[in-house]
């Protein structure tokens, strides 16, 4: 779990509410999307990089992060990438 802790920045203290009634806690969550984002990977891909780290989720529930904090994470991965670009 300990390399999973470096992808918390995205998660602030005021969007962990959000997180509540999940199964799986948000840095899991946050690391899946970010995954999906950051390096355009599909659902299944995403499953199988977490199934070798030991973390059984499926992609049913990928899709459904993805859906719900989707947006959320593009937009601060957009922001930080123009700030690193300038």
């Amino acid at each position: 779990m300990a390399v999973l802790t470096s992808y918390l920045p995205l998660v602030d203290n005021l969007v962990m509410n959000t997180y509540k009634r999940h199964r799986f806690p948000p840095d899991i969550i946050s690391y899946a999307v970010w995954l999906y984002h950051r390096f355009n990977l599909s659902n299944r891909d995403v499953e199988d990089l977490l199934a070798e780290r030991g973390i059984i989720v499926s992609y049913e529930a990928i899709r459904l992060w993805c859906i719900k904090f989707g947006a959320r994470y593009a937009r601060r991965l957009k922001r930080r990438h123009e700030r690193r670009s300038l």
